[in-house]
């Protein structure tokens, strides 16, 4: 037994046998009073205190069956001695069904239960239906208080167990919404970044530009001042671009956007076959890009996962010069994209996608049909300098 599972009352319970088969002995060999019995007592006694403090008896069934054939030997003299030592079968019924199994405890108890009637008879006491019913009723209550405790022990249990569980799960889910949560402030920052510090400095350079175009010949002073201010502008705009860089998804870090796409088409588990293909002339593209368009297919293909049902899906990336594309596809069972809208604990995936690519200035568009699978697409213009 757990010794996490004994409450103080369960701890008090188990002292109560101890408590009762000396008992039981005692009042045996005083109302027997002979020397004989009240040997056999003690012998009794004696066997069922060894075996009790050994701890090979609690811990394996051969030497528990050694044991208990000792000490039922031991109360088989007893038994013939003194009709009183019936009174030992009760504690004996426990001690078969904790420390046997069921298939040797409860002939066992039956067979205790038969010594306990034949020690009656053999010590010529009045016949009357007590003789009987006494041992067996005895016996059918302690089969029944301990197979109903061995089902609350089971029970108990369980409960720990999935509490312990619940309690790993709490704090697994509690760390992987921390990560979320971090890896969502990195790319904010990042677009922030890219949206404001990278686009002025971007802007102030083109704008020194013009002004030192547009300055007379006669003015070498200021000259100098526009050049070191676009040059500051310049090493500033790299730094805010390392910035961004730093800050984008670990999958990015490895490589490319094709190969992070490619990372997440390898086998993790079950679900669908992925295949990923790349269409076009690949360019270089900025971070919010590339970080936008990760995350779109991580998101798709998550989907695909949790409710399409899918046997297979497939990952297009596509560069057409002026714009670049993604498109995930799968065979699953689809749905109503127009009658579609999320349930609780559906999440906010689709909405979400569309979010991001919105805040490019690109589209987003969902096909699917019920039973027809279903194809996720999103399409980004690209910036002017990074054209094919």
């Amino acid at each position: 037994m757990d010794p996490r599972s004994l409450t103080p009352a369960l701890r008090v319970l188990r002292v109560c046998p101890h408590l009762l088969m000396a008992g039981l002995l005692v009042l045996s060999a005083v109302r027997a009073g002979t020397p004989a019995a009240v040997t056999a007592a003690a012998g009794t006694g004696a066997v069922y205190a060894v075996g009790s403090a050994i701890r090979a008896v609690r811990e394996s069934r051969s030497a528990a069956a050694v044991w208990l054939a000792a000490l039922s030997a031991a109360w088989l003299v007893l038994l013939v001695l003194t009709p009183d030592g019936l009174w030992v079968a009760f504690p004996l019924y426990f001690l078969h069904l904790h420390l046997l199994p069921v298939r040797w405890s409860l002939p066992a108890v039956a067979g205790t239960a038969v010594a306990a009637i034949m020690s009656y008879v053999h010590h010529g006491a009045p016949l009357n239906p007590g003789a009987f019913i006494g041992p067996l009723l005895g016996a059918a209550v302690a089969v029944a208080t301990v197979l109903g405790y061995q089902a609350l022990y089971r029970e108990s249990e369980r409960h720990r167990r999935l509490v312990e569980e619940l309690t790993a799960t709490r704090a697994e889910l509690a760390a992987a919404e921390r990560h979320a949560g971090t890896l969502a402030e990195r790319e904010r920052l990042a677009r922030e970044i890219h949206d404001t510090l990278a686009q002025g400095l971007s802007s102030i350079q083109l704008l020194l530009r013009a002004a030192e175009r547009a300055l007379p010949d006669g003015a070498p002073a200021a000259a100098g001042h526009i050049e070191r201010a676009r040059r500051t502008a310049q090493d500033n705009l790299a730094e805010a671009r390392r910035f961004v860089r730093a800050l984008a998804p670990a999958d990015l870090e490895r490589g490319s956007l094709a190969a992070a796409l490619e990372r997440l088409c390898e086998p993790d588990g079950p679900g669908p076959r992925v295949r990923f293909s790349v269409s076009g002339t690949p360019v270089p593209l900025p971070t919010p890009y590339e970080v936008a368009l990760l995350r779109i297919a991580q998101s798709a293909l998550a989907n695909t996962v949790r409710h399409a049902g899918a046997g297979r899906a497939e990952i297009t990336l596509t560069f057409m010069g002026a714009s670049v594309t993604l498109d995930v596809v799968d065979d699953g069972k689809g749905f109503d994209p127009h009658g579609w809208s999320p349930s609780p604990g559906d999440g906010f995936g689709l909405q979400a996608m569309r979010s991001r690519a919105q805040s490019l200035g690109g589209t987003f568009t969902v096909e699917s049909s019920p039973g027809q699978g279903t194809a996720v697409a999103v399409a980004l213009p690209l910036p002017s300098g990074v054209r094919s």
